[in-house]
């Protein structure tokens, strides 16, 4: 599983041996089982999970039951509720498995401990951040701003690895529209091509 890891961070900063060595030493292996909870809303959330294997969901369950998707994460992504992670506060959202998840976890206190130990990790993690409020930044306006089939047809060409893995309900539920709406606009594009 760590070499997921490495592949990773040398994808966004340079690794020595010696630095593989000390942050193998940070990340603890877990296994999920499919639809088995990594956290449930209202407890604190304690680790980071970097997924090496797997597929994961990030989702809120509003007053009336009904489950709002906030994030998908795969092969090579994080997951946490990072706001419980930093600050203490209980969680709002809940975190499990679509598929059968091989994860490597890691507490503040080793993530703090990490950054000091391994400089570069500090750069990475900044790097990660960066790249996350643009996405979260593209998904407000997108979510303001174009239609649901637009929507659907932007998520297409930007994740098509989630078109594949993840089911449609789910898909539909993060695009913010019904599961019968999502049926439509794919019978739509499908005529028209």
């Amino acid at each position: 599983m760590i070499h997921v890891l490495f592949s990773h961070i040398e994808d966004k900063v340079p690794l020595s041996a010696h630095d593989k060595e000390a942050i193998q030493t940070f990340f603890v292996p877990r296994r999920l089982r499919k639809r088995q909870y990594l956290l449930q809303e209202g407890d604190v959330c304690r680790h980071l999970a970097f997924i090496a294997k797997g597929l994961l969901r990030t989702y809120h369950v509003d007053s009336r039951g009904d489950e709002h998707m906030s994030v998908f994460g795969w092969e090579g992504w994080w997951l946490s509720d990072f706001n419980s992670f930093l600050t203490g506060a209980q969680s709002v959202f809940n975190i499990d498995a679509i598929e059968d998840s091989e994860l490597l976890m890691i507490s503040r206190e080793d993530y703090e401990a990490l950054t000091l130990a391994v400089p570069v990790m500090d750069r990475y993690f900044r790097i990660l951040y960066q790249n996350s409020i643009v996405t979260k930044e593209k998904r407000l306006m997108s979510s303001i701003s174009h239609s649901a089939e637009e929507k659907y047809v932007a998520l297409m060409s930007s994740n098509p690895k989630m078109i594949q893995r993840v089911p449609q309900n789910l898909i539909a539920s993060y695009l913010g529209i019904a599961p019968e709406t999502l049926s439509r606009i794919k019978k739509n594009l499908a005529t028209r091509k």
